[in-house]
């Protein structure tokens, strides 16, 4: 990290960009660290690859909304029609998604290239020390119960019930595939670092995102907005049950295991 990138690594980075990165390296223990003008460019595209990553499952929740808006009518070709095209939409938010992962690999492999030399022993970090088996398993835990919600709400007579649980299918397994595609970008992603210290930041950028993505808002908000109010009693009730574990599980999770910054640590020695 205090070493300069070479000549052609590249348009200066922002002064603003700068500080950011010279804060971020503060918050993770690092606040000896020059902030590089490398480093200030990638934080400046992970956010801006960040903010477009937390529009898609956005843009999937409204979409399942709008579809189940038909469940409530009496015409089933129409009901049909609406759930092609949620599928329609779960693909085009899949190419997307690789798109974005695309483009921030194409900046990483750049960056890299730019580098005056690479770590004798480049690290390639697996999904234990990336993700973590307790994280793993609160993210598989969450999918389980999001899917036995909506396969609970299958089994209910309502035929209204039924089809904004077909909704709810089609949502959870394309905010599943979404998940996956983004875990493995982050897993295949380059590694940019010439020294120890970059090596740690790359680390702890890794683990960080991991992080952000245990967590997908897609499991918590679908089956509140789609079936939440249309189901029996005890269905809500079972919800709103699975969204305080999950949140409760969140905090301990955060709140019991080693930082980003100390498992990158534990990395790089190792």
């Amino acid at each position: 990290m205090t070493r300069e990138p070479s000549p052609d690594a590249g348009p200066p980075a922002r002064a603003a960009d700068l500080r950011m990165a010279g804060g971020w390296l503060a918050q993770h223990g690092l606040a000896d660290a020059r902030p590089t003008p490398l480093l200030a460019r990638r934080l400046a595209v992970r956010r801006r690859a960040h903010l477009a990553a937390h529009v898609i499952p956005a843009v999937l929740i409204i979409a399942s909304g709008l579809a189940a808006v038909s469940a409530f009518g009496d015409v089933p070709p129409r009901n049909s029609l609406s759930r092609l095209a949620l599928a329609a939409m779960v693909a085009g938010l899949l190419l997307a998604q690789s798109l974005l992962d695309r483009w921030v690999r194409r900046v990483d492999q750049r960056a890299g290239a730019t580098l005056s030399r690479r770590v004798a022993h480049p690290i390639q970090p697996g999904w234990r020390v990336v993700l973590g088996r307790a994280y793993a398993i609160f993210a598989v835990a969450m999918f389980a119960g999001a899917m036995a919600l909506a396969g609970s709400a299958l089994a209910v007579p309502d035929p209204t019930v039924r089809q904004l649980a077909v909704v709810l299918l089609i949502g959870l397994l394309g905010g599943t595939a979404i998940l996956i595609m983004q875990l493995r970008h982050l897993l295949r992603r380059p590694v940019v670092a010439e020294d120890e210290e970059s090596l740690t930041v790359d680390v702890i950028m890794r683990v960080e995102d991991a992080r952000e993505l245990s967590m997908p808002s897609v499991y918590l908000s679908l089956p509140l907005v789609l079936l939440f109010g249309s189901a029996p009693v005890w269905w809500g009730a079972a919800a709103i049950a699975y969204l305080i574990l999950c949140m409760a599980a969140n905090i301990v999770l955060r709140a019991r295991t080693p930082s980003c910054a100390t498992v990158a640590q534990r990395v790089v020695n190792a």
